[in-house]
């Protein structure tokens, strides 16, 4: 590994010594392509599976990777009315996988997520038996207040631009603290301990992924 990719290692096997104590799994790898490898070797075949928003789960190969094998996939962006949306996202709260990143997270082992409908954090929150976190290593931060500064100045901008939301950050670039139709931030969770062992498991990835 080269000496970023050891540095990573090392602030990684850091959070996921915290992450135990609190009853979530940590995991790294030096490549997507070792992540993904993993990733589906654990995932049963016929599972059903579902996610969130997630640029991370794409930039890495799993939605590839996944798309390839035999489970059966819940895609709620596939809904052609607001109607099949709800139901699709219904099934999905009963996923035996949930696949989603998280948008912070601390050293200490906090996952923070920023959230507009909602649905994401929901399921995280409760409802589908495992949560996948697929998370570059540009995620991690020092401590809450500085993930919650980093979902607001990082990546709600580059999400404005991405889904070309009329928000301040789409035109300046940093959180205006916006409660504007198109607001990205009506959510903001913090989870600090898994109520069931091992539910959320987190792979860490040596490479900037996602927003």
């Amino acid at each position: 590994m080269t000496p970023k990719q050891l540095a990573f290692e090392t602030a990684a096997k850091t959070t996921i010594q915290n992450l135990k104590k609190r009853n979530m799994e940590g995991y790294f790898f030096e490549n997507s392509a070792a992540c993904v490898a993993f990733v589906t070797d654990i995932i049963k075949e016929g599972s059903v599976i579902s996610w969130g928003g997630s640029e991370s789960i794409k930039e890495c190969g799993l939605m590839d990777a996944l798309q390839k094998g035999n489970y059966q996939l819940i895609d709620r962006f596939s809904a052609k009315t607001p109607e099949e949306g709800r139901q699709l996202y219904a099934k999905s709260v009963l996923a035996d996988y949930y696949l989603m990143s998280t948008n912070a997270i601390t050293f200490d082992g906090e996952l923070i997520n920023i959230d507009g409908s909602g649905n994401r954090v929901a399921c995280l929150i409760h409802g589908p038996k495992n949560i996948i976190m697929i998370v570059g290593m540009n995620k991690l931060v020092a401590d809450v207040n500085a993930g919650c500064l980093r979902v607001q100045n990082t990546a709600s901008p580059a999400n404005a631009k991405r889904l070309n939301r009329n928000t301040p950050c789409f035109h300046t670039g940093k959180c205006g603290g916006c409660l504007s139709d198109d607001c990205m931030c009506n959510q903001i969770v913090i989870t600090r301990r898994s109520g069931i062992p091992g539910r959320i498991k987190i792979f860490f990835i040596a490479e900037e992924l996602g927003y």
